[in-house]
């Protein structure tokens, strides 16, 4: 199993990996197969299935979509273009991507929220056509985003998510119990295990650039998001809050009349600042999904401020671990909320930031993959359940809890010597059975929980 960093944390546009970039990567390899089709197109039309029906307005799925349609991608989004697209489509009713003739699309009527047929492969599905002249579809794919970015057509799903294209790695652990089995034989770190996985897929110097590349774009989402304040967009009226308790933190710096748990204020600022910004649509890398974009940025950037002996070299390997454990969890569960609730997205976020955080604090391969079981355990259960379909109410505090969960976590593994009670493996497991489980209601529908328990205006 092969998962890279670059596929677990990937650079691109909020509210959601799952329901705005996933259909926005759906439509560009739709465009795509067009182009390499000899039929001559005049039209598009798509639908949207399952949760992407039923909380795809709260998550801008339908912005995607068109967007996506009109040539857009979500590691080269223009805020700024994306509404000058928008408004041409509306009164033109076409979309001109590149390489492809001018083609009909009216939102209106050709893109339809199918509430009543969800797909049989996964609960986030679409259906995307183009059209003849006469209005035919000659062309159709079926597309499930899957979590975190992750798009399938239902003929890759159907052949099994352990396709592994690419040439061999020298350590191929599918589960936790093989990665420590490697660690142990070989004498290398999980990070060090890792990194080797990426450079034998790729180029050791684009690599370093990559990773590097990947924090920044973290880092300054935060740095945006705590000197932003106002209403976030989509009707609930939530009031960002990130930057007034970030300001509010700092006044009290050097006043010595802190209590200890202010840290836990810290850790929630960050995380809060990640979430305000990808509620407002803004850039954020997945880490794994964007409605738990907040959580490991959060953890790391506490590690480097707050942390005594902390260094930026370490960085590589916080999130080479992270994304070790994130490979894991997706490969055996799931990492989509629509699949298996919130445990699979803030409780896997916690899992990987814990690791990182084990790691660069010189925890031993024992002791991260702990770290990682402690935070995943104490999330199993949790539900999907954002209020009016967006991803504010409870996701944004939610990730500041799940970066508190993290750091306690990794805390109490490196108080340990490796040795529990309870492998990571057993709770990935039971976090895949409990998602199976848990009622459609509670998996990013909006139809249950918080979302009808509380005013929606």
């Amino acid at each position: 199993m092969f998962l890279s960093v670059f596929d677990m944390f990937k650079v691109g546009v909020g509210p959601s990996s799952s329901h705005t970039m996933g259909p926005m990567v759906a439509a560009a390899r739709f465009l795509d197969l067009m182009r390499a089709s000899p039929f001559e197109f005049h039209g598009l039309r798509a639908s949207l299935h399952g949760s992407l029906a039923f909380t795809g307005v709260g998550h801008a799925t339908d912005r995607a979509t068109i967007l996506g349609l009109a040539g857009f991608a979500p590691d080269t989004y223009d805020r700024e273009k994306a509404e000058t697209v928008l408004a041409g489509i509306a009164k033109t009713h076409t979309v001109s991507p590149d390489g492809l003739p001018t083609l009909r699309f009216d939102p209106k009527t050709d893109l339809i929220f199918d509430y009543d047929h969800a797909l049989p492969g996964h609960a986030n599905g679409m259906i995307l056509m183009a059209t003849d002249a006469q209005g035919d579809v000659i062309l159709k794919q079926v597309y499930y985003s899957v979590g975190g970015g992750f798009v399938l057509t239902e003929e890759e799903l159907a052949a099994g998510k352990d396709t592994n294209d690419g040439p061999p790695v020298p350590f191929p652990f599918k589960s936790a119990a093989e990665m420590l089995e490697m660690a142990a034989a070989s004498g290398k770190s999980i990070a060090q295990m890792k990194r080797a996985n990426e450079i034998a897929r790729g180029c050791e110097v684009s690599f370093a650039k990559g990773t590097a590349r990947l924090w920044e774009v973290m880092n300054n989402c935060i740095e945006r998001g705590l000197s932003t304040d106002g209403i976030l967009p989509g009707g609930l009226g939530v009031r960002r809050r990130a930057k007034g308790i970030h300001d509010a933190l700092q006044a009290e710096r050097g006043m010595n009349l802190n209590a200890p748990h202010t840290i836990n204020d810290w850790m929630s600022v960050y995380a809060m600042a990640v979430n305000e910004e990808n509620a407002a649509g803004g850039q954020v890398v997945t880490a794994p999904t964007n409605g738990a974009a907040g959580v490991l940025p959060a953890v790391l950037r506490y590690y480097l401020d707050h942390v005594p002996g902390a260094s930026e070299s370490h960085i590589e390997d916080f999130l080479l671990t992270a994304a070790a454990i994130g490979g894991l969890v997706k490969y055996n569960a799931s990492i989509s909320g629509a699949e298996a609730g919130c445990q699979a997205e803030v409780g896997s976020a916690a899992a990987m930031a814990a690791a990182g955080l084990c790691a660069v604090m010189g925890g031993t391969p024992e002791q991260v993959e702990n770290a990682a079981e402690i935070a995943l355990e104490h999330h199993l259960g949790m539900t999907c359940d954002p209020v009016k379909g967006l991803v504010q109410v409870p996701c944004i505090e939610r990730n500041g809890l799940g970066a508190i969960k993290a750091v306690s976590a990794a805390s109490l593994a490196l108080r340990g010597d490796g040795k529990h009670f309870v492998p990571l493996d057993a709770v990935i497991e039971t976090m895949r059975q409990t998602g199976a489980d848990m009622h459609e209601k509670y998996k990013e529908t909006s139809l249950g929980g918080l979302a009808v328990n509380v005013p929606n205006c």
